[in-house]
């Protein structure tokens, strides 16, 4: 099962940017959309979408432009959950998820709180809310749990190009990195690094100065799964050839044996 998470800065942007020929390239069986900026009927080619096999889910944002999250995939789910129930970021259309037999698959969007002070305390009640979401989904109904996104957080040192200077940059405080330590602690698996701990490996980079070409980066696009899916991660990476937006995607590829 080969999923890839990435957020498109605007679907229709990336769409310009040939987007569907990576898609069609890429062939994934689940891909989790982030920051799509768009409602599905703003979108004029989904007919390229069906012709590629895919099913796809949308939840986007009440604003227009703005945030919103969809999964597409090529295997028929037992069930679509679109958001959790909390209407604060169910508005903000920050998660959908998809139920099949032996896999959950979760495509979200942490809020970024680089905007200013009442954002990132937004931010800081989306780890606490949607984090007990998690723990509760994981313990009644998702126990084998992908959770695709954009966290909006580095984790670790390794994660950022220059932790020194970003040391009190919103996605790098220590409050957002001891959450997702505590997260990753509570049972889940930073996929990429299970098979890599190498640095200068990044999923979002700044437009200004000229940072891409640089590889002067950010870590904050991650597939986690649950500790009991472990043993099922076959291949994990980063795509950073991908040039539609200005994150990359991230792959996870999970083996189940019959």
């Amino acid at each position: 099962m080969k999923i890839v998470s990435y957020n498109v800065n605007g679907i229709r942007s990336a769409i310009n940017k040939n987007w569907f020929a990576w898609l069609q390239a890429t062939d994934a069986d689940v891909v989790c959309l982030q920051e799509i900026k768009a409602n599905k009927e703003d979108i004029k080619e989904l007919g390229l979408v069906d012709q590629l096999g895919y099913q796809h889910y949308w939840f986007p944002a009440e604003k227009k432009g703005y945030s919103g999250t969809a999964i597409f995939t090529k295997m028929l789910p037992n069930h679509i959950e679109y958001g959790c129930g909390i209407p604060d970021f169910d508005r903000e259309g920050r998660c959908i998820r998809i139920d099949f037999d032996h896999v959950s698959v979760m495509s979200v969007y942490f809020p970024s709180g680089s905007s200013g002070d009442e954002r990132q305390v937004f931010k800081y009640r989306f780890l606490d809310e949607f984090g007990a979401y998690l723990a509760d989904l994981i313990k009644t109904k998702c126990p084998n749990l992908v959770v695709c996104g954009d966290y909006n957080i580095c984790h670790k040192p390794i994660d950022i190009h220059n932790p020194k200077s970003n040391a009190n940059s919103s996605g790098f405080l220590p409050e957002e990195r001891e959450w997702m330590e505590n997260f990753v602690q509570s049972g889940f698996v930073d996929t990429f690094r299970h098979h890599n701990q190498e640095p200068h490996n990044y999923t979002w980079w700044s437009f200004r100065a000229n940072s891409r070409n640089k590889n002067l980066g950010w870590r904050i696009d991650y597939a986690m799964v649950t500790e009991p899916l472990r043993d099922n991660i076959k291949r994990a990476a980063i795509l950073p050839e991908a040039k539609h937006s200005d994150h990359c995607p991230v792959l996870v590829e999970l083996e189940f044996v019959p």
